[in-house]
């Protein structure tokens, strides 16, 4: 490749010159190629130990001039064929030039200025944006890695590391590749070489840590082996990007879909040295994920950046310390001390973004005002008019929204007010006709207040205490604001844990988990949404019919249509939305509570809140996301409670008690009234809360679980201790409890007081961080997903085992090499995309496809039948045989039944088919019409009506006679 002319005062150290003429040397790293002998070791050694080599490809081209001790290089290249095609270019386009010269200096800056004119000119013709922006450096280290363990073009390298890979107890020096795909080491220590090559999709584990054999080490594991790396310069640094890439290959693994480069980050003001494109994509991405988690913001949300600054808290009447983030839609605020301030403006809402005077009290300040007349104001920061100017370009392209920052509910309401009142008889036809429309009661209100409405007032002391409540919330309201842009402290964490007000319960759900932003930044979507998932039937549709009658029966809200239709409507329409997910079982249970609280599209976009980003993959069809938690759960019982998950593991509990207490958030476990306050507490904390909680049941549990002697006595404890979890501040109706009361003996069991369960799991367990439990997920999420794959793997070799003659062991090797093949065209590319080839829906066995190239390479690196230049051709023919819908794939089911029929079939099975491979379907329409002509010049004179099929049989027949006739033969010889 072409270089950009840099300086060389050494010519001739570690390099032979090959070939020169007056202008240009042609040079041959030492120890390359053939010989080369103790030198060549010892320059091999340098290059990897020391990356001396990070520009060193093994050939390279010099400028020289006769009268300067300066040499530039200008070209390098991996192979001699590369270098030889640069050199003959120069010698046949510029030697010629360059000797009319008479200055050596006019030499040196007209190859100089062409060399460069090349470059920029393949660099415009390229397609891909990342390859321009990387360094020299960097995109010469990624063509070593290609070339050291031969990896296609669509190969990415991310970024590479000095290291130490232990092979024994032996250190081996040497350079650690991260790719997209592929984690690669290789290390050639006075001539002994080590390579090394782990596909992301086979990690089982990946853990840092420090032991005396292995100081401060990653440790990389496989299903067969383990690999140590150790002596990194930054250890944290390189563990991070191996995590998002083991991340990636498990969603590969889960969605198959491959890794796509973000083509719209903005280019660096100057080249980053040694920083890959694609690393700083990777970067980009962790610091959007930490920031939507932050805030609760939608999956598209980007950060744009993020700077120190103060904020006046007009509640406080103080600056608090913190950090301002900017985004595309949003500008928020959090405090550096935990829990002190919170704050999120969505740019709909704002009105004016001003810069306040300065003073020596308030240097740097910028004023923003909202829609709903709220004033915030930021202070100390760094680069104010670029700040603003930021903000001011985010405004321009944001759209007008047609209402404040008011609550959902009233929103909800005043579109519906203005429906009716500019409808005519037209719209309302339009309406009458439409599954979901302004004029349902479920579209204005919650069911509850459905029910309640003619409900005589409650003057008793539980309704004072809601009322209460309902007024500290209002006083909250006043100081802190309402509504989106509410300032969110410690006092409003306090208010949480007292339980919502039933009145105000879905308005906060809506605020804490985001679901509002989302909802005003898409009005009319649930509406067309319903309308086009309404009528449509899959196995979803199926499923959510069969379960709607099981949706809290015991509530009046669903002892009837109403409630039932709408409930209908919102899970149809989330599996319209998310065919990936669709509809799983819990989310029934879940959607109902939502929308007793909210209206129908205040439901939906929680469950959207609820699915895609508070409890990621629950949902999914291997309930992934609560498998996860469920393991976390374990790890942090071993770390809490040590003496109980020795104990629990042995009579296998946790698995089993904690999945249903994960996927419905306690709803099916646990009084609904107490539940419900669960919930409320899991929108404002997230996950953490549910396993504070579920470790204070075990911890108040721990003696009676310790004396248990089998499982089934362990559940029993556990369930009668849940179905006594009691609300006594409850002001709705009790509703009947449908678990069955397990009690022992006459007395009745304890009742234990939900809030001093959530108290007490405060006290204990509130130790609990958020990025703790994000980190034990990354662990447990490689664990998990490997684990089902490799129960698929069992099920299809199981399914095989009857329809194959192959060995077990034979059959898990072939669907390795056959899945492999599937996720190769994952991510390097085919010619139909890998998401379309897997359909999660169907069995294992016909899960993974691959298309007619793949074949041909798996054909001939396995078929017994191998025929030198023929062997594409009957491969084609195989694949279109076994090719039975003729949709261009072929599953592994069919896969091994033409590979089995070749290596296990007796003569006459593998007769027939080698006869098929040469009839249709097999043979592509060119060569039946030739294979038809043939027929023809062979039967002119004796026409023959006999069918291909029948051909077939009588071959079996002849085959079958002819061993008969033998043994027929020697009867007669001995009678003889």
């Amino acid at each position: 490749m072409w270089i950009q002319p840099e300086e060389v005062l050494l010519a001739g150290a570690l390099w032979v010159s090959e070939r020169a003429n007056p202008f240009f040397i042609l040079q041959r790293r030492r120890g390359h190629g053939r010989g080369g002998g103790l030198s060549g070791l010892l320059v091999g050694t340098l290059d990897v130990v020391l990356d001396s080599s990070a520009r060193v490809a093994p050939y390279r081209i010099l400028l020289q001039t006769a009268d300067s001790q300066i040499y530039w290089n200008i070209a390098c290249g991996s192979s001699r064929k590369e270098i030889t095609e640069h050199w003959d270019w120069l010698e046949s386009n510029l030697l010629q030039t360059i000797s009319i010269f008479d200055n050596d200096e006019d030499v040196t800056t007209f190859v100089k200025g062409k060399i460069s004119g090349i470059i920029a000119e393949e660099n415009r013709l390229k397609p891909g944006e990342e390859q321009e922006e990387d360094c020299g450096k960097f995109r010469e280290a990624e063509l070593k890695m290609r070339k050291l363990f031969r990896m296609p073009d669509e190969e990415k390298l991310v970024n590479y590391y000095s290291c130490s890979y232990w092979k024994g107890r032996v250190p081996r020096q040497g350079w650690l590749y991260l790719s997209v795909n592929h984690l690669c080491f290789y290390s050639f220590l006075l001539g002994k070489e080590v390579t090394l090559v782990v596909q992301w999709t086979e990690v089982t584990q990946l853990e840092k840590n420090a032991t005396l054999l292995f100081p401060e080490s990653i440790r990389v594991s496989t299903r067969h082996t383990e690999h140590f790396f150790s002596m990194f310069l930054n250890i944290n640094d390189t563990f991070k990007l191996m995590e998002q890439l083991a991340n990636i290959a498990m969603r590969q693994l889960l969605d198959n879909e491959a890794f796509a480069a973000d083509r719209s980050l903005p280019k660096p003001c100057k080249t980053l040295k040694n920083v890959s494109a694609l690393k700083r994509d990777l970067d980009a991405r962790a610091k959007n994920e930490r920031y939507r988690a932050m805030f609760r913001l939608m999956q598209d949300e980007r950060l744009d950046g993020h700077t120190d600054c103060t904020l006046w808290t007009p509640f406080a009447k103080m600056h608090v310390v913190g950090q301002l983030f900017i985004s595309n839609n949003y500008i928020c605020f959090n405090s550096r001390e935990e829990d002190l301030c919170q704050l999120i403006i969505p740019l709909r809402e704002v009105s004016i973004v001003e810069k306040a005077d300065s003073s020596s009290v308030l240097p740097c300040p910028v004023s923003i005002s909202t829609k709903n007349k709220m004033n915030f104001l930021f202070a100390n920061l760094k680069d104010r008019d670029f700040l603003v100017q930021r903000i001011s370009d985010f405004l321009q392209r944001t759209p007008d929204s047609s209402w404040g920052d008011t609550s959902p509910l009233s929103l909800i309401g005043h579109s519906a007010a203005s429906g009716v009142s500019s409808s005519s008889a037209e719209s309302e036809s339009i309406h009458r006709g439409r599954h979901y429309h302004p004029g349902l009661p479920t579209a204005s209100q919650g069911l509850l207040q459905l029910y309640h409405h003619d409900a005589p007032e409650d003057l008793g002391p539980k309704a004072m205490k809601e009322k209460m409540k309902e007024e500290a919330w209002n006083i909250h309201f006043s100081e802190f604001g309402r509504g989106v842009c509410m300032y969110r402290t410690s006092r409003t964490r306090e208010l949480v844990l007292n339980g919502i007000p039933e009145r105000l319960r879905g308005e906060l759900w809506l605020l804490f988990s985001g679901a509002q932003n989302e909802m005003a930044t898409h009005p009319g979507y649930y509406g067309d949404l319903v309308e086009q998932a309404m009528g449509l039937c899959s196995l979803a549709t199926e499923e959510i019919e069969r379960d709607l009658h099981r949706s809290m029966p015991e509530h009046r809200a669903f002892q009837n249509e109403t409630g039932i239709a709408a409930l209908r409507r919102v899970l149809t329409a989330y599996a319209h939305r998310n065919p990936g997910i669709g509809y799983c079982q819990a989310m029934n249970i879940v959607t109902s509570v939502l929308l007793l609280y909210c209206t129908e599209e205040e439901a939906f976009w929680l469950l959207v809140a609820l699915c895609e980003r508070m409890l990621p993959d629950y949902y999914n069809t291997r309930v992934v996301g609560a498998l996860v938690d469920q393991g976390v759960f374990e790890e942090l019982t071993r770390a809490f409670l040590p003496l109980l998950y020795e104990h629990m593991q042995e009579l296998g509990v946790i698995s089993t008690i904690s999945l249903s207490w994960f996927l419905t958030l306690f709803l099916s476990v646990m009084p609904f009234d107490s539940a419900v306050l669960l919930v409320d507490c899991f929108f404002y904390e997230g996950i953490k809360v549910i396993f504070q909680v579920a470790l204070a049941v075990l911890h108040d549990n721990m003696d009676a679980l310790l004396s248990c002697s089998d499982e089934g006595e362990a559940m029993t404890i556990l369930g009668r201790y849940l179905d006594n979890v009691v609300n006594k501040q409850t002001v709705a109706p009790p509703i009947p409890h449908l678990h069955a009361l397990l009690t022992s003996g006459d007395e009745p069991p304890p009742e234990i007081d939900i809030f001093d369960l959530i108290k007490s799991s405060y006290e204990k367990f509130g130790s609990l961080r958020s990025d703790v439990i994000e980190q034990m997920r990354f662990k447990q999420r490689l664990k998990v997903i490997q684990s089902l794959e490799d129960t698929a793997k069992r099920s299809v070799v199981r399914a095989m085992m009857t329809e194959s003659a192959f060995t077990i062991e034979e059959l898990e090797e072939l669907y390795c090499l056959f899945k492999s093949k599937h996720m190769t065209s994952c991510y390097w590319g085919s010619s139909s995309s890998a998401a379309e080839r897997h359909d999660p829906s169907l069995p294992y066995l016909e899960q993974y496809r691959i298309d007619p190239v793949q074949f041909t390479q798996l054909f001939t690196a396995l078929a017994p039948w191998i025929c030198g230049g023929h062997t594409p051709t009957l491969s084609a023919r195989l694949f279109r045989l076994l090719d039975q819908n003729q949709d261009g794939l072929v599953n592994f089911k069919e896969f091994i039944t033409g590979l089995s029929g070749m290596y296990h079939g007796d003569m006459t099975e593998k007769l027939k088919l080698l006869y098929k491979l040469h009839l249709p379907p097999a043979l592509c329409p060119e060569e039946a019409e030739s294979a038809l002509e043939a027929t023809h010049f062979f039967t002119e004179d004796e026409p023959r009506e006999s069918s291909f099929l029948s051909d077939l049989d009588l071959l079996g027949q002849e085959v079958t006679s002819g061993e008969e006739g033998k043994e027929g033969g020697g009867e007669a010889d001995k009678k003889k």
